[in-house]
């Protein structure tokens, strides 16, 4: 990458720059590789944050599906980790996993699911075969009591198991049908499929390992594996993901074991301040286990960091103190650094000792995932921004406007700090409640035209292709190397922005 300007005396913000347009050849954006070369296998440059209000087997299943990754956070206990891989592993690489109830159930029980998935309908089976479709509208102004059997679509529309995804858009779009069950040789339904599904099929790549199973990472702490469900690592403080300040407990490389045990495909050792002692420590212990999948960690704004956790055993180190949209860390501490000058510095870094950086935070538009990926990112982390999806873990609120909304939290937040603090004494929470580092709670709201992770997956994809083929990059090596970015104003970076009336 190369500076437009000369070096300019203060750090930047994804906000301070802008990339030029460059003489391209690359006649198309469907032309440009967004795979990665990191060892982690994606193909989009998408990685979930480890942040409870995003990252769920849900999020896990939807994002790798069309070729990104999530975090499990490093709070779940080992044991529901590894239930949760081992679904994710289950999981058809095009078939979406569909809601299913029974013909007896309620239109109360179909409205409490609906929001869980972005293609918003409910399949109707007697035991494992399809009997007919629930969307919300046709719960509209029916008794909450009403069976299921008396409100739902049919006949319905099935495509046979093993159809490829154009010959299914094929199937479905003259008749309109928006959703349809996937059905094998015995009628049994093994997934579901929509029109928009179908053709996201032919445009993205999931992200598979060696079995073709989809990948999945997880997430450790420096001070190890969380003890129980309610108590929660702070891992917040730092970008979208890193972590406040350790945990109870004190075997990192016990838990890693077990981790790798399960089948995670990444293994992420995770706390705000990474570049300590404590981290290098357990980065020492992890890479002792000879583990066969890439060590991420972090998190971390400096050149030195970047070289001292490589040196431990990183093969990818997360950059971001202080830019997520949930932390306080800056305003509370002076700690931190621009989130765009810290990418390009570590990345930088790390390039020269043959490792990689993720851009960890300060994500707020597809412009800032482009801008990250310029300066030297093999990967961007995203948190706050997918917490207000479908396919996010919290459940689906209202506001008195109606308007449809989720929860989210900072991990070094006080609600966080309750949570993890659980199982201690009343005077033990008390101290601790004191100290906080993040938002306790935020409003996400669901974009009525956007609501799913694949709506958000779409913007930024569109937007990282465009962004190459603006700097004549066919694959994200080469944008790094012919981006040419320039620094801006406050009123250059407004000027960007469109109006929505004059």
């Amino acid at each position: 990458m190369r500076l437009l300007h000369p070096t300019p005396m203060h750090d930047l913000t994804y906000d301070d720059v802008f990339m030029v347009p460059s003489r391209s050849s690359v006649g198309s954006r469907m032309a440009v590789d967004l795979s990665t070369h990191d060892g982690s296998g994606t193909t989009i440059p998408v990685v979930a944050a480890n942040m409870t209000a995003v990252a769920g087997r849900r999020m896990a299943e939807t994002l790798a599906r069309r070729g990104g990754l999530v975090v499990i956070p490093q709070d779940i206990p080992v044991d529901v980790v590894a239930e949760v891989v081992s679904w994710i592993k289950q999981r058809h690489v095009v078939y979406d996993t569909p809601i299913t109830l029974g013909p007896t159930d309620t239109v109360s029980e179909a409205l409490a699911l609906l929001p869980k998935r972005a293609h918003g309908a409910v399949v109707v089976v007697d035991g494992d075969r399809p009997m007919g479709i629930v969307t919300e509208a046709d719960c509209a102004e029916v008794d909450r009591f009403t069976q299921l059997s008396a409100i739902m679509s049919t006949p319905i529309e099935s495509l046979p198991a093993g159809i490829s995804p154009r010959d299914a858009f094929a199937r479905l779009a003259p008749g309109r049908h928006r959703i349809a069950p996937v059905v094998d040789e015995s009628g049994r339904m093994v997934g579901i499929l929509t029109r928009k599904a179908a053709l996201r099929a032919t445009l993205y790549e999931p992200a598979v390992d060696g079995q073709g199973r989809l990948r999945v990472a997880a997430a450790l702490g420096i001070a190890g594996s969380a003890g129980g469900a309610a108590r929660n690592s702070t891992y917040g403080a730092a970008g979208a993901s890193g972590s406040g300040h350790g945990n109870p407990t004190s075997d990192p490389a016990g838990r890693a074991d077990k981790l790798l045990a399960a089948g995670v495909d990444v293994l992420v050792v995770d706390t705000a301040h990474g570049h300590q002692e404590a981290m290098i420590d357990a980065l020492r212990a992890v890479r002792a286990l000879d583990p066969q999948v890439p060590v991420v960690a972090g998190n971390v704004v400096t050149a030195d960091g970047v070289r001292d956790l490589v040196a431990a055993g990183a093969d990818i180190v997360k950059v971001g103190v202080g830019p997520g949209a949930m932390c306080t860390t800056r305003m509370m501490t002076g700690v931190g650094r621009p989130q765009f000058s810290a990418v390009l510095e570590c990345a930088a870094a790390a390039r020269g000792l043959g490792a990689h950086v993720w851009a960890d935070g300060g994500v707020r538009h597809p412009r800032d995932v482009a801008l990250a990926l310029a300066a030297g990112a093999s990967n961007v982390m995203v948190g706050s921004w997918f917490a207000g999806t479908n396919e996010s873990p919290g459940d689906v609120q209202r506001d008195h406007d109606g308007r449809l909304y989720k929860e989210n939290y900072g991990m070094a937040s006080k609600r966080a700090v309750t949570r993890r603090t659980a199982e201690e004494s009343a005077y033990d929470r008390a101290r601790k409640a004191l100290f906080e580092e993040g938002v306790s709670t935020a409003r996400m709201y669901l974009d009525p035209v956007r609501p799913g992770i694949e709506d958000i997956l779409d913007s930024i994809v569109t937007g990282v292709r465009s962004a190459c083929t603006y700097a004549g990059a066919s694959d994200l090596e080469e944008l790094h190397e012919r981006a040419v970015v320039g620094v801006q104003s406050a009123a250059g970076f407004a000027e960007g922005k469109p109006l929505s009336s004059w």
